[in-house]
């Protein structure tokens, strides 16, 4: 007798079977062109500064080359605020689908989260580290009027007067300010630190006279260097600058182990496809050999980096460590 009841079950189980390999097929075929779709809309780049400044300049720079070598529009939008942790803040809670990327420097990852008490962002697992764009020094100045004409005479003035020399920043917990902290310490000399909201007024008044002396960034007080307005007495890199073949390095004039500076780089959320990111990190190695963009990082007294996702992870780890152990040493608080 034949079993007519389980015919419709046999039926179906046949057309499951001959169905599940084409779904697979289709599924592996969708995630495919998934992943070959990227990117299949506008991108966006968050800059967590003003706009007009270096790291503005640099990031639009990048995001113009990006859209080009990607095929699709990369707008900028600047996130200014508390010091750069409001942009970080926006990146780390967006979608991570590739389409939000943060261009950032250094202070918001390596040196903010140890001088905030709270940040809304964790630095370390909230992005993913793509592309080192470039390092960026700082150059030590001081008024003309000060008569130091070199970083020795300089730490002897400061023996002298001990507590009585002042040196500016653009902010507690910035890099001009840990600049001076790092000084202070590995110099053995005593100065009182006068932050200010921003490099710009510091510098007018180092020009004027109110304070002795700055660790500001290259492309800010390069000009005033230039101009005579200011005297450079060392640039805080492993190598002199083109542009002032005759100032030392800060190890070249005495201080040993002195290497400060501010970095660039390109970042996602945390959680973003990796095959996006290496998409992104090889797109962005060819951006950095582009003429304009070398042009406008050698302008501001910056070296391009570059290289692997890796690489650059493992060099922001070195520098969370590093300014984490100096700002833990000089009890620096920005809140």
């Amino acid at each position: 007798m034949k079993n007519t009841i389980n015919a419709p079950v046999r039926r179906r189980a046949m057309r499951l079977a001959c169905a599940l390999p084409l779904a697979a097929i289709a599924m592996a075929f969708t995630g495919t062109a998934l992943a070959q779709a990227w990117p299949s809309k506008p991108i966006r780049i968050v800059i967590p500064y003003a706009v007009g400044g270096s790291s503005d300049i640099t990031g639009r720079l990048i995001a113009k080359s990006l859209s080009v070598r990607l095929n699709q529009p990369v707008v900028v939008e600047n996130r200014a605020g508390a010091g750069g942790t409001l942009g970080h803040e926006v990146v780390a809670k967006a979608p991570a689908d590739g389409y939000t990327l943060l261009f950032s420097a250094a202070g918001p990852l390596a040196v903010s989260p140890h001088t905030y008490s709270k940040l809304s962002y964790e630095p370390i697992k909230g992005f993913e580290p793509i592309t080192l764009v470039a390092t960026q020094p700082l150059l030590l100045v001081v008024n003309p009027a000060l008569k130091v004409n070199n970083v020795a005479e300089l730490i002897k003035e400061a023996q002298t007067r001990s507590g009585k020399l002042s040196y500016g920043s653009f902010g507690n917990g910035s890099a001009a300010h840990l600049a001076g902290e790092y000084f202070k310490t590995l110099a053995k000399v005593d100065m009182v630190h006068v932050p200010y909201k921003g490099s710009g007024p510091a510098l007018v008044d180092l020009v004027g006279g109110q304070i002795d002396l700055m660790f500001d960034v290259f492309s800010t007080a390069a000009p005033l260097a230039k101009s005579g307005k200011l005297r450079p007495l060392a640039i805080t890199a492993n190598e002199r600058s083109p542009q002032f073949p005759d100032v030392p390095t800060m190890e070249q004039a005495g201080v040993t182990g002195f290497e400060a500076g501010t970095w660039f780089g390109l970042l996602a959320p945390a959680g973003s496809p990796k095959s996006v990111i290496e998409q992104l990190s090889k797109t962005m190695n060819l951006v950095l050999e582009e003429k304009d963009l070398r042009e406008t990082l050698a302008s501001q007294g910056a070296s391009v980096r570059g290289g692997t996702p890796a690489q650059f992870s493992t060099f922001f780890l070195a520098e969370y460590d590093k300014w984490g152990k100096i700002v833990k040493a000089a009890g620096v608080k920005a809140d």
